[in-house]
């Protein structure tokens, strides 16, 4: 559970941009939609393989 704390001074729409990025920051909802399904590990792994080849990829080619 993500707790703000409100300032004396604060306004409620710098709170709000606070739990946003708190809840963003948090990963709250990668993990709710990675919970939805299950996985294998197998092929959690190839994922994250491909991933990285991918990103490696488009880095090389902005270089």
């Amino acid at each position: 559970m993500l707790i703000i704390d409100v300032k004396d001074n604060e306004s409620i729409d710098r709170a709000l941009k606070r739990y946003k990025r708190k809840h963003r920051d948090a990963k709250v909802m990668q993990q709710i939609r990675a919970r939805q399904h299950y996985t294998k590990p197998s092929i959690e792994r190839r994922n994250q393989l491909l991933k990285a080849a991918y990103k490696l990829r488009k880095q090389q080619e902005v270089d």
